[in-house]
């Protein structure tokens, strides 16, 4: 009961007012064999800034205010040091193993593994850290932009040249 007044409340929002950010939302509907024909980028906001990692802008712009959806391409062997965002994000591994975890310092021991088809979220202002095995993986990540990457530990974030920007 709670749970369907709450769900009628949000969709008479939306409908209510239009000019909320999904409300102003392109229609756009991609196979996996055409996103993954998408231009990638490296850095860009809201991202680890590590050399290696692509990044797919599926909907929206992390950069700019309202919702916006990425895909990364993670490489086997990619440790992402203890780091935070400005908003908060929900995420679903699409492909290989993410180990996935919570705190200011990334330690193995708390990680826990999410294959393909897991859900984690990244609340805003929570540091998170992760990192793949021997196998790549794809993530792909929704959030309410603008959106930046703040690391725990500054000596912990990536050089100037490959470091993502607020």
């Amino acid at each position: 009961m709670k749970l369907t007044f709450a769900l009628t409340v949000s969709a008479v929002a939306l409908l209510a007012n239009p000019s909320s950010a999904i409300g102003q939302m392109a229609q756009r509907r991609m196979t996996a064999a055409e996103i993954a024909t998408q231009p990638h980028s490296g850095a860009i906001a809201g991202t680890s800034g590590l050399a290696g990692i692509r990044t797919i802008v599926l909907s929206g712009d992390p950069a700019k205010a309202g919702i916006y959806t990425v895909e990364l391409l993670v490489p086997a062997h990619t440790r992402i040091n203890a780091h935070e965002h400005r908003d908060s994000r929900s995420a679903v591994v699409v492909s290989g193993t993410w180990y996935f975890g919570y705190g200011n310092k990334a330690e193995d021991a708390t990680v826990k593994a999410l294959g393909p088809g897991s859900f984690y979220t990244e609340p805003a202002n929570v540091a998170h850290f992760a990192h793949t095995g021997d196998s790549a993986v794809a993530v792909i990540i929704t959030g309410d932009g603008p959106t930046d990457t703040r690391y725990a530990t500054s000596t912990d974030a990536p050089g100037p040249a490959t470091g993502a920007k607020p």
